[in-house]
């Protein structure tokens, strides 16, 4: 009889965990266009079963549609219904490794550029998400760093070719005003294509708070850029 008693006990001490459930609002991860037929019954096919090629190959399809969604911003929700990082760590790399090796001073190689690069990358879209959701955002931690980080892609083409001017120009007043130019419009493609993702998400009396740190983070981004000079 004891130990029927704690049995019992123990059942309705734990009978409440029946009712515990993840709400819906909040993701737990990304679906980077999964087939619609993975998601019927079990006898269908599914991604478990599929070539490592194919996953792959869809993923990387996933990532193009996606940059192609920032290089012509409207009002759509891929970005943040199929949100990944792949994106935004394959631009952060890019970029890093673009900026790497450029320095006012000629006794420092630049090796520690790449890392500088990579943390205020991330680190400033973190602390934008953090503000986004302290004002009272309803957009998730993950889906707000996917969108940021997908639209720095017009500023690392903007880097891309301000190398190639920097090739092809001596850094003087014209090859300057050109690469002032390129990163002027990829300074504001990239902040009207992230505001324009964002923008539905925030509350409308708080949108210019939040759209104003995402002006300071690209104006960085763009500012390095613009002062990036091959060292000697």
């Amino acid at each position: 009889m004891p130990l029927v008693h704690c049995f019992h006990s123990h059942e309705q001490k734990f009978a409440g965990l029946s009712d515990v459930s993840i709400s819906e609002d909040i993701p737990v991860e990304g679906d980077i266009a999964v087939p619609v037929s993975s998601r019927g019954t079990e006898d269908e096919f599914s991604t478990l079963d599929e070539p490592v090629k194919d996953t792959i190959l869809r993923d990387l399809k996933a990532v193009g549609n996606k940059f192609v969604h920032v290089m012509y911003p409207k009002k759509s929700s891929a970005l943040l219904r199929d949100w990944d990082l792949w994106g935004p760590l394959l631009l952060c790399v890019t970029l890093a490794l673009l900026l790497q090796g450029g320095s006012a001073d000629s006794k420092d190689d630049g090796g520690p550029q790449f890392a500088e690069v990579f943390v205020i990358i991330w680190f400033g879209s973190v602390i934008i998400t953090l503000n986004s959701k302290l004002l009272g955002g309803t957009i998730s931690f993950f889906q707000s760093l996917c969108v940021l980080g997908y639209c720095i892609l017009p500023l690392t083409v903007a880097m891309l070719v301000c190398r190639l001017v920097l090739l092809l120009v001596s850094s003087g007043t014209a090859g300057f005003i050109v690469r002032l130019i390129i990163v002027t419009a990829s300074f504001g493609w990239s902040t009207f294509a992230s505001t324009a993702f964002l923008a539905d998400s925030q509350p409308a009396n708080r949108k210019a708070l939040v759209v104003y740190p995402v002006f300071l983070f690209y104006f960085v981004i763009g500012w390095m850029i613009l002062t990036f000079s091959p060292s000697s």
